[in-house]
């Protein structure tokens, strides 16, 4: 399989294979772009289907250019979305943009990555710089953007400096002077005004080169925090392997696609055996990606004991009943919540509504229970995947 086949596998749209071709031959070693803006503090699996693109570049001998738009994070990506995003406090920016990097290392060769701020450039911009940069664009050419078009439509406002964020994004083409940008298919329109603007600065147009959404664990949204559908790096193993098993069968073949870079063939191979073994086999090649072999047995070996088994984890978190309230008494909802292994008391209510708690192997539905001073330990479960103690 040559560069060009490899670079093209799973990809939605692939603008410039002829120029990219050119360059190839000539020996030349790629720049290739990819931004992120530091809105949260994780990485998602959904970021993970364009990094593994941006590995298969620099396994071929090219250059990542990973871009931390420091910069563009406090203007918000419109992309994809109804309204304006919240606007983000520089300080919240450059803390959630503090654990990006090390993430990033879990799939990237870190000596084969040059990592920019966009800040870099941009806090250097003088407002008439900025007026120059806003005449390459015209209302109605940003208007061809399908959410800018349904909004404007819909009588949804939209500010001057949501118009002026591809324009951001393409001028940091322009500074690392990229020969290819990749992003999802929400990122087309912004990548093509990279490619706009690379040429108009005298440039070669940078390759456009976008990858599909990864669907949620829900199997209906894309992948995304704001949606709570997601698995991030960070997630510990029990809670990927977890996250993973909880998957449907229709998604669990597009994980092994866009994260596992399974081929077709080899995809239809291994539909042949049961999906349940399939599904395992995904959550622990997965972990052990991120942590290891041995933690990835270890956490099918769990999963095991206690899902095939109806037993218990043996290395369950406790808790002492005085840390979590000062109290005799208190709600479950109340205890629950101290343990900070959950979002949220509504979140706890509703796993109790839903029947999920149980407290010694027994079921509480009743979101007004209550727990006493225990005076032995008491195992407590949500859901399929928390288990945690709570001693005297």
């Amino acid at each position: 399989m040559n560069q060009l086949d490899i670079f093209a596998q799973n990809a939605e749209v692939f603008i410039g294979a002829e120029t990219l071709k050119e360059k190839l031959e000539a020996g030349k070693q790629l720049r290739v772009k990819l931004g992120v803006d530091p809105t949260r503090p994780d990485l998602t699996f959904g970021h993970m289907v364009v990094f593994n693109k941006l590995r298969q570049f620099q396994d071929a001998g090219h250059k990542a250019v990973l871009i931390i738009g420091d910069f563009t994070a406090c203007i918000g990506d419109p992309s994809g979305r109804s309204a304006l995003r919240p606007v983000l406090s520089r300080e919240e920016v450059l803390e959630n943009a503090k654990s990006y990097l090390n993430q990033a290392f879990k799939v990237l060769n870190e000596e084969q990555t040059e990592v920019h701020y966009n800040s870099e450039w941009f806090g250097k911009m003088s407002f008439a710089d900025l007026l120059d940069l806003a005449r390459k664009m015209t209302v109605a050419r940003m208007l061809e953007r399908d959410d800018f078009a349904k909004r404007y439509a819909e009588k949804t406002p939209i500010s001057i400096v949501e118009f002026l964020y591809p324009l951001v994004q393409g001028y940091d083409s322009i500074m690392v002077e990229s020969d290819v940008e990749l992003g999802g298919t929400d990122q087309l329109f912004n990548n093509l005004v990279g490619r706009d603007l690379q040429r108009d600065a005298g440039q070669s147009g940078q390759a456009v080169l976008t990858m599909p959404l990864l669907v949620g664990l829900d199997g209906e949204k894309k992948m995304s925090k704001s949606y709570g559908n997601y698995i991030a790096f960070n997630d510990s193993p029990r809670d990927m392997f977890g996250k993973i098993m909880s998957i449907s069968d229709e998604t669990m073949w597009k994980y092994y696609q866009y994260l596992m870079l399974y081929t077709p063939e080899q995809i239809a191979r291994i539909k042949n055996e049961h999906p349940m073994k399939c599904k395992k086999d995904l959550a622990c090649l997965m972990v052990a990606r991120f942590y290891g072999v041995d933690v990835g047995k270890a956490e099918l070996a769990n999963f095991e004991k206690v899902f095939s088994k109806n037993e218990v984890p043996d290395d369950m978190p406790e808790f002492k009943w005085s840390d979590l309230t000062a109290n005799a008494e208190d709600t479950l909802i109340n205890v629950m919540s101290a343990t900070k292994l959950f979002p949220s008391k509504k979140e706890v209510r509703r796993l109790i509504e839903q029947g999920a708690v149980k407290m010694n192997s027994e079921k509480i539905s009743d979101v007004f229970a209550s727990m006493s001073t225990p005076s032995e330990p008491v195992v407590l479960q949500a859901g399929k995947r928390i288990f945690f103690k709570v001693i005297p």
